[in-house]
Order: C-alpha cells, then sequence, then structure tokens
C-alpha cells in the first residue's frame, strides 16, 4: 500500500485519454512542447557542448554538498550578471533541477505540517513537491486586469501561523509576469515580518519577449529576509536533459548563518549532480548566447502569428499580458461554432480541430475561455493552429 504522499487515483483525465486516441489515429498540432530539441530548436553550438562534456575531469570524483568550485564560480558571475553585483561563489548550491530545488527548501525550513505560499496560476509541480514532503500549500491569486498583478488581500489572508516560506516565480509561468517594484516590496515586507523565507523561482528570467532586449533583472540582493533564488541551464542554454540547477542564497547574514549549514547537510544527502555537467559548465554557459538569439527569433515568430490571429478576428483571441517566458495566456471567445457550455475548451480544440493545448485549469486559471500555448511553436504551425480554433 503507499503512503499518504501518493495520490491514490493516478488514472489518465478526459482530455490525456483522447490525446492518447488522437496520438494512434489522425496528426494533430501540439502546441504544448516545452522541449526546445522537440521544437527545433537544437543547440547551436552542438559541437562545444559535446567537447565540453568530454573534459577529463568528470571521470574524477570529489562530492562537496554545494557542487564543484569552479562550476559555482561560473554560475555565480552568471548571476551576478544578472543581478548587477559580484555574487559569492560559496552563496551557490548546486542541485540536480529546480524541482529537487523545491524539494530540498522544504525540507530545510518546514516540519511536517508546516505551510508555504505559492502563486495562483502556476506551474502546476510546486503543490506536488510540497505533499511529498507534507507541507501543506496556501495560494495567493495574481489578477488579470490589463496586466497582471498581485492581489494582496489574498496574500495576507492565505499567511497562518504555520507558514514559513513564500513562493515567487518570475517571471509567472504561464502568464510571464513579475511583480511591480511595490508588490515585491510587500511580499519581502511580510516575510520580514514573520520571519519567512522568500523563495524566488527565476528559471525563466533570460527569456524575455522581443523586442525587449536582455535578461530580467535578479531579485538577488540585499534583502530583508532570507532569500533563495532557484535557476539553472535548463531555460536559459536550452539543455533541460543534461539535469544542473541552482540555489542562490542572499539575505540577513545572521539568519543565513543559521540556515545554510542546514542546506548544506540536505545537500550532502543526495549529491546529485554529475562530474561531467559541473566540469562543463563554464562552457556551457557561453553557449548560451547563440542559443537564445535563436530562440528570440522563434518567439518572435510565435508571437507575431498570436497577434496576427487577433487582429484578422477582432474580439476572438486577445493574449493575456505576458512579457517573459514560454507560455502564453491566449483567451478565445467563439458567436458560433466553438465549444458548447461546460465543455472544455483544451477538449474541444483536441476533439474537433486536431490542436492540443494546455487547459487552464491545468496552470488554476478559472476561465473556461483560456487556454496556454508554448510559445516554442513553430510560427507556421502557431498560424495554422489558431485559425483552425477560430473559424466558425
Amino acid at each position: 500500500m503507499t503512503s499518504g504522499r501518493v495520490p491514490r487515483d493516478l488514472a489518465p483525465n478526459r482530455l490525456t485519454r483522447l490525446l492518447e486516441t488522437k496520438r494512434a489515429g489522425a496528426a494533430f498540432l501540439d502546441l504544448t512542447i516545452t522541449d526546445p530539441g522537440r521544437a527545433g530548436l537544437a543547440p547551436p553550438e552542438a559541437a562545444a557542448i559535446l567537447s565540453a562534456l568530454a573534459d577529463p575531469r568528470a571521470l574524477g570524483h570529489a562530492p562537496g554538498p554545494r557542487g564543484d568550485r569552479a562550476a559555482r564560480e561560473a554560475a555565480a558571475a552568471y548571476l551576478g550578471g544578472r543581478a548587477g553585483h559580484i555574487l559569492d561563489p560559496d552563496r551557490v548550491f548546486f542541485t540536480s533541477s529546480t524541482s529537487e530545488a523545491y524539494a530540498h527548501l522544504f525540507r530545510l525550513l518546514c516540519d511536517p505540517g508546516d505551510e508555504v505560499l505559492v502563486p495562483r496560476p502556476s506551474y502546476p509541480l510546486i503543490e506536488p513537491i510540497a505533499r511529498v514532503e507534507d507541507v501543506g500549500v496556501h495560494a495567493y491569486r495574481l489578477v488579470y486586469d490589463g496586466s497582471w498583478r498581485l492581489d494582496a488581500d489574498s496574500l495576507d489572508a492565505s499567511l497562518t501561523d504555520r507558514t514559513r516560506a513564500v513562493v515567487l516565480v518570475e517571471p509567472n509561468n504561464p502568464t510571464g509576469s513579475c511583480l511591480a517594484p511595490e508588490e515585491f516590496a510587500l511580499v519581502e515586507e511580510r516575510c520580514r515580518e514573520r520571519g519567512l523565507a522568500l523563495i524566488v523561482d527565476e528559471v525563466f528570467g533570460d527569456l524575455v519577449w522581443p523586442p525587449r532586449e536582455g535578461p530580467l533583472p535578479s531579485r538577488l540582493g540585499e534583502r530583508t529576509a532570507p532569500t533563495f533564488v532557484l535557476g539553472g541551464i535548463s531555460k536559459p542554454c536550452g539543455l533541460p536533459q543534461l539535469k544542473l540547477g541552482w540555489i542562490a542564497a542572499c539575505g540577513p547574514e545572521p539568519r543565513l548563518a543559521e540556515l545554510l549549514p542546514g542546506l548544506d547537510w540536505v545537500l550532502d544527502l543526495f549529491l546529485s549532480v554529475g562530474a561531467p555537467v559541473q566540469a562543463a559548465l563554464p562552457a556551457l554557459l557561453e553557449t548560451r548566447h547563440a542559443y537564445q538569439a535563436a530562440l528570440r527569433a522563434r518567439l518572435r515568430e510565435s508571437l507575431a502569428a498570436i497577434e496576427e490571429a487577433a487582429q484578422r478576428r477582432p474580439g476572438m483571441l486577445q493574449a493575456l499580458g505576458g512579457g517573459a517566458g514560454l507560455s502564453a495566456v491566449l483567451r478565445v471567445r467563439h458567436e458560433r461554432g466553438g465549444p458548447r457550455a461546460g465543455e472544455d475548451l483544451a477538449e474541444w480544440a483536441l476533439a474537433e480541430r486536431d490542436v492540443y493545448l494546455h487547459p487552464a485549469h491545468f496552470y488554476d486559471l478559472s476561465r473556461d475561455d483560456l487556454v496556454v500555448a508554448s510559445l516554442l511553436t513553430p510560427g507556421a504551425w502557431m498560424r495554422e493552429a489558431l485559425e483552425r480554433i477560430l473559424e466558425g
């Protein structure tokens, strides 16, 4: 018998069953692809990547909870460039992924039954990770009124005596939004007042939509609450398969002196990051420039296809906000020929128009006229898919 941490019902839902049927038969357009390779964005500097992974140091074994020093120096230089100041490599801790980073931080900060706050909408990953660690989750809301903003009342209402950390995803997945300076200041102040930690997932921070150039500023800096910034090479370098992420810590030194030895202890239990990717990291981070140039071209294509479709069908298609990341929240409205009342929009699009999109509820978006599309989708696919969805 499995533990209560594991869901009792793992049967596929209706959309998954429909997808399996489609895969066995007619072709469909998949607008959910988030793997760069599957989307035709293989790393442009493949030879340099393979050469870096062949570094003879990869055959050595020098385990340490934080990771290889030279690799952490490379990560600190990259993070310091985003933060606008020099970052101490001893404030960088390697993990195999952002998912693992969340799990380690929940182990560090929470006892069983303690709680963390997470944004809603957000990618449906944090809650099951917390559940596996016996940590409760409460949500605070991001609301859309022409742009995405923090619902400060919902943040305050969600705080309890068992809250131990607040999670921010910057930019958010799927909204592509970041908190305004005054909103971030409010969250940080709540954490300082209550002795909470702040966990900031910046994995999409480099992926800013054209025409804006350069990465988003990092939240690393002179924070008033202990702050753990998450990232890795998956998104900025297009290398999810190499499995290297990190936690970078900042905040009041007395609190960090309490917390970081515990994080070392947790990491030392797993030592999950392999030597080859650590030895290669300085070179891998250099390849991000060529990859991000190709990615920006893809984002420009995909966003242009959405804008063109919205202009051709006024009132039928709207992209809700955004500005960074690999997802677009789309509002779709039909006067006729669309889904029936109560029918899920994503299920209808797959069943009737052979277009696979993520449903709104996947991200805790409550409106039934919303879907989420991956911006890694080639422009031609995006145009054809939107035409199919919007036709009467």
